[in-house]
C-alpha cells in the first residue's frame, strides 16, 4: 500500500461486515489508526492497534457521542468519518410497511445526519476533517422496489451536497460514494437471483462490484489527492447509471 492515510485517525461505521469493513481494513493498510464502529460489537472501550472495534448505534445521538468522544479523548483528534452503516429491503410501493419505511430512513439517512453532525462537529474544533457518507445509486434513480431504501439513500445525497456547503468554511470536505451492485451480506438478502440477473445484465461491466473496489474509491476521498474535491457523488457502479433498472418485469 502507499500509506495515502498515514497518521490519520478515521471512524467508519458498519466497519465490521460487506462495504464498511473492506473500507476500514484498507484504510488500515493505507496507514490510518480505524475505528470500526457496528452495531454487531459490544465493544465500549478502544483497545489498541491499528483496526479497533467499538460499539454504536448510529441512529441513537446518545451513542454514536459516546464514540465520537471516546474517540477524540483518545487520539486527540477525528480526521476522516466514513459512515457506512446501513440497512435495506425490496419491497413494492404498495407492499410496504410504515414500521419498515420508518426502520431503513431512521438507520440511513437520520443516522447520516447525526454521525455526520457529531463527526463534524469535532472536525471544526480540530481544524477540520472529511466525511464520506455511503449511499446507493439506487438514490439517484428509481429503481423497482426500493421505497424506503432509495428515499433514504437519495436523501443521504442531499444531506451530503448541504453538508459540503455548510461546512467548507472549517475546512471539511464531505463527500458520498454511491456504489452499484456490490457483493456483500445485505445484497445477497435483498437480491434474488432473478434480480441479480438482471442487475448484471443493466450494468455495463456485466458484474457485481467487490467491497475492495468501494474501499479503494473512499481511499481516494479521503486522501489529499481529493483535498479540492467536495459537495461530490461518486458512483461507482460498473456503468450503471447510464442504463438503470427500472421497470419491473412483466
Amino acid at each position: 500500500m502507499s500509506g495515502k492515510l498515514q497518521g490519520k485517525i478515521a471512524i467508519v461505521t458498519g466497519g465490521l461486515s460487506g462495504i464498511g469493513d473492506a473500507i476500514a481494513k484498507r484504510m488500515a493498510a493505507e496507514g490510518a489508526t480505524v475505528i470500526a464502529a457496528d452495531l454487531a460489537t459490544e465493544a465500549t472501550t478502544l483497545g489498541d492497534g491499528d483496526l479497533v472495534p467499538f460499539h454504536v448505534d448510529v441512529a441513537d445521538a446518545t451513542s454514536v457521542a459516546k464514540l465520537v468522544d471516546a474517540v477524540t479523548a483518545r487520539y486527540g483528534r477525528l480526521d476522516c468519518m466514513v459512515n457506512s452503516a446501513g440497512i435495506g429491503k425490496d419491497i413494492p410501493f404498495l407492499e410496504t410497511p410504515l414500521e419498515t419505511f420508518d426502520k431503513i430512513i431512521a438507520v440511513n439517512l437520520r443516522g447520516s445526519f447525526v454521525v455526520g453532525q457529531a463527526a463534524a462537529r469535532a472536525m471544526r474544533d480540530a481544524g477540520g476533517g472529511v466525511i464520506v457518507n455511503i449511499a446507493s445509486v439506487s438514490g439517484m434513480t428509481g429503481n423497482v422496489g426500493r421505497t424506503a431504501y432509495g428515499a433514504s439513500k437519495g436523501g443521504v445525497v442531499l444531506l451530503s451536497r448541504v453538508m459540503a456547503v455548510d461546512l467548507a468554511q472549517y475546512n471539511i470536505r464531505v463527500n458520498v460514494l454511491a456504489p452499484g451492485p456490490v457483493d456483500t451480506p445485505l445484497v445477497a438478502q435483498m437480491h434474488t437471483p432473478e434480480i441479480r440477473q438482471r442487475w448484471i445484465e443493466q450494468t455495463p461491466m456485466r458484474r457485481y462490484a467487490s467491497p475492495d473496489e468501494m474501499a479503494g474509491a473512499v481511499v481516494f476521498l479521503c486522501s489529499a489527492d481529493a483535498s479540492y474535491i467536495t459537495g461530490h457523488v461518486l458512483a461507482a457502479d460498473g456503468g450503471f447509471l447510464g442504463s438503470g433498472l427500472t421497470v419491473a418485469p412483466i
